[in-house]
């Protein structure tokens, strides 16, 4: 699972960084609300937890914003300000949970769980993009009338491209999402199973591609005329 984490206080930034990688979380720290504000629009995050008052945008306005760009990540907000107003506030900007400061570690980690959980609830069974549909129930891979069926790590590997289309995935990223972070996995096991998801697309006729950017990664996008 990996997580955006926004604060701008060095010391606490550190700390729950430690705390979350040593649960098991990939984190990417940042130090103000610009940062995390491209961040989130540049990767895919499984969550995300934004420090209210930051530099240079404060997090209420970088979750106004991505809600308004349709970015859909867990958010919880943190905050020393307590007041039920400010609760209210937070919500209805498009938080999932908020956690007053100070708070206790293992609480926030439960509330990281629980925030994580319900992105999972919230993930349908069928995913589609363009003309694209993917069953997540049966590995079944659709456009129109043809079907093909996806199975390990070429159905999981649809799956993150399907829940996130348009987004670029490093090969780096691809290994940690799908094998693991620890994986001692080659890496061509990426081209293998990037080569078997493009052929299958190729069967559909699909107006959709995974998209090779040289030295980057790959993405899921619209096919150009």
């Amino acid at each position: 699972m990996r997580i955006l984490f926004a604060e701008d206080d060095r010391d606490l930034n550190n700390a729950v960084k430690t705390l979350l990688t040593r649960s098991g979380y990939q984190v990417d720290a940042v130090f103000d609300g610009e940062e995390a504000l491209d961040y989130v629009r540049a990767e895919s995050y499984d969550g995300m937890i934004l420090d209210w008052m930051m530099p240079e945008m404060d997090g209420i306005s970088v979750l106004r914003q991505i809600r308004t760009e349709g970015i859909k990540t867990p958010c919880l907000l943190l905050t020393a300000r307590d007041a039920f107003e400010d609760r209210v506030t937070g919500l209805d900007a498009g938080a999932d949970d908020y956690l007053p400061k100070p708070f206790n570690a293992q609480e926030l980690l439960a509330r990281v769980r629980a925030m994580l959980r319900r992105r999972d609830a919230y993930m349908p069974d069928v995913l589609t993009f363009e003309d694209l549909s993917l069953d997540k129930g049966t590995g079944e891979l659709r456009c129109g009338t043809r079907t093909v069926r996806l199975t390990g790590k070429a159905f999981q590997m649809m799956t993150l491209f399907m829940e996130n289309p348009r987004i670029l995935f490093s090969v780096q990223q691809l290994m940690d999402k799908i094998w693991g972070w620890d994986t001692e996995t080659e890496i061509n096991v990426i081209w293998v199973n990037i080569s078997t998801l493009r052929k299958k697309l190729a069967e559909l006729d699909t107006r959709t591609e995974i998209k090779v950017h040289r030295g980057t990664g790959y993405s899921l996008e619209k096919m150009h005329d």
